[in-house]
């Protein structure tokens, strides 16, 4: 049954649309609308969330072990940690970068993964020169005073690369896990505005790294080509595929271990002699070993006591009947 309206319900309703509030309310009313998140179609995504996941979880890693390396080798509390991880096309990384600031180029010991594409570092100033100056004896602290678009000297850009390299050789450790690379520095690149390191339309992943000191801080990015990161990630998922394979094979290595010869030790007791006793041995005579016949022996394998069992024959071949089992499989 429709509701009724009162005369004070029809009143309001019509001075309401008399004075324009009416429309107001109806929109109040309306839900709000959805919003979605665009999709750009023109460059589609070629790593999925969980391959992102993979990349997180090995640099968190890296942080861990290269944080005391910092430390060590600046003297000095550096905390570093994943700022982001993102997956982007190669000109938004390079419009970023200024006439003056200094890449770092590295590569990987595996050529068949790495195609022609680097892998790119680069290093705020701020915190590079607080660096500097604390493996030069200093304090690091910044200077104010320092020209926007300062260049680094030969002998900065020698210590830029020693920094640099140092960092790579601890970064294949974080990836020990999925699979063995070993990562080191190629050459650095003063002006890498004039230089196409990376076609500009393709997909790059950054890995950005928040490293803090007492006075300074910075980012340090890595670009990590695209091409590389797949051709990683299929390797990773072969040697996965390559371990199911193997244990749906547990049977059959089984049964070829079945086959194996393995040496058992029966031992009868243990006693102790004299040198001089052992000296004058003679055929027949007895070493009293102070125990029973009906005392067990024991079985060992790899100089490990696995069973105890009685001695007996079978087919008119001395045996061992196995009593208590020492270890389980």
């Amino acid at each position: 049954m429709a509701e009724v309206l009162s005369q004070s319900q029809i009143d309001a309703l019509l001075a309401a649309a008399q004075s324009g509030n009416l429309d107001e309310g109806a929109k109040k009313e309306e839900s709000p609308e959805k919003k979605y998140k665009k999709y750009d179609f023109y460059s589609p995504r070629k790593f999925s969330k969980d391959r992102l996941k993979i990349l997180s979880s090995i640099y968190e890693n890296y942080t861990r072990v290269i944080n005391s390396r910092l430390n060590a080798m600046f003297h000095s509390t550096c905390e570093i940690e994943v700022e982001s991880i993102e997956e982007l096309r190669y000109y938004e990384f390079s419009n970023a970068l200024r006439e003056g600031d200094v890449l770092a180029l590295a590569k990987i010991d595996r050529e068949e993964l790495q195609e022609e594409s680097p892998i790119l570092i680069h290093l705020a100033m701020p915190v590079l020169l607080t660096m500097m100056d604390r493996m030069m004896g200093g304090e690091g602290e910044p200077d104010d005073g320092l020209d926007a678009d300062y260049k680094l000297t030969d002998l900065e850009l020698n210590m830029y690369a020693d920094i640099i390299s140092d960092m790579m050789n601890f970064l294949g450790r974080s990836w020990e896990n999925y699979i063995s690379l070993n990562f080191s520095y190629v050459r650095t690149e003063t002006n890498p505005t004039l230089v196409q390191l990376i076609g500009y339309d393709d997909t790059v992943v950054i890995v950005g790294l928040d490293i803090r000191f007492p006075n300074s801080s910075g980012r340090l990015s890595m670009c990590l080509p695209g091409e590389m990161l797949t051709n990683i990630f299929t390797e990773i998922s072969k040697d996965s595929a390559h371990r199911s394979r193997g244990e749906d094979k547990a049977d059959e290595i089984f049964d070829s271990l079945r086959d194996s010869d393995l040496e058992i030790i029966a031992e009868l007791a243990r006693t102790k002699l004299q040198l001089s006793d052992i000296y004058h041995l003679n055929v027949g005579d007895v070493v009293d070993i102070k125990q029973s016949k009906d005392a067990p022996i024991f079985l060992n394998i790899s100089g490990r006591r696995w069973f105890d069992g009685r001695m007996g024959i079978y087919n008119k071949q001395m045996a061992v009947k196995i009593g208590e089992t020492y270890i389980k499989a």
